[in-house]
């Protein structure tokens, strides 16, 4: 067995750091690989709201948007119907996709097939009443 103590990490490469924004306006996810596995960094010193979200399955929540925060989405589990964006048009997403949605855009979560888990980190003001709702369960 190795002695974890003395093993070396690999260097956190500050070039690409969550809460960067690619170039096509996406955040960054951090990845970095360990000895022991790897891990996936969502956020560094933000300011943050931090959710699991689950819907069931024939559920979806309200087609939606905030004035005051952007959300990031990465689905956990299933295999859920999304709407991201002012497009309206469905995306079916698997386990580890990930979403940006800047404030003031429509978004909604599906369960058509089976139970859904949703991590959502919520930058920017956040406040449960912060909401626009465009259609209702």
């Amino acid at each position: 067995m190795k002695d974890l103590q003395t093993t070396q990490t690999t260097q956190i490469n500050t070039a690409n750091q969550p809460g960067q924004i690619n170039e096509h306006g996406n955040r960054i996810t951090y990845k970095e690989e360990r000895i022991w596995g790897s891990f996936d960094q969502f956020s560094l010193n933000e300011q943050t709201t931090v959710k699991l979200l689950y819907v069931k399955k024939g559920c979806h929540t309200s087609l939606q948007e905030h004035e005051g925060r952007e959300e990031f989405w990465r689905v956990i589990s299933g295999t859920p119907t999304l709407i991201v964006g002012d497009t309206e048009k469905p995306v079916i997403a698997k386990e580890k996709d990930e979403f940006t949605i800047p404030a003031k855009h429509k978004h909604q979560i599906s369960a058509p097939d089976g139970d859904v888990c949703i991590l959502e980190i919520s930058r920017g003001n956040f406040n449960e009443n912060d909401i626009t709702r465009y259609t209702n369960n």
